[in-house]
């Protein structure tokens, strides 16, 4: 089965985040078939890259996202909308 998860990068007390498509039963920071995006969560705004179209890509082959990717996956979207809407 493949997931979608975060993959926790940068330094001690500076947490980076990759999102990342892997196999489930990898580990974290393991091998991973494809970066979807980028969150940083100690900037102002927490920040969030994702490439929409790859993350619905995947998910319409089966892939399962973890419940925090959903959340930050909701926020791209909104801000994606309010950006096209502008």
């Amino acid at each position: 089965m493949v997931a979608i998860r975060m993959m926790r990068t940068g330094k001690k007390h500076r947490p980076f985040f990759r999102i990342v498509v892997q196999k489930s039963r990898g580990k974290n920071d393991g091998i991973y078939i494809e970066s979807l995006g980028t969150f940083d969560p100690l900037a102002k705004k927490d920040e969030i890259r994702l490439k929409l179209d790859r993350f619905r890509m995947w998910r319409s082959r089966g892939a399962q996202a973890s419940e925090t990717v959903r959340t930050l996956f909701k926020k791209a979207e909104k801000a994606e909308k309010a950006s096209t809407a502008s």
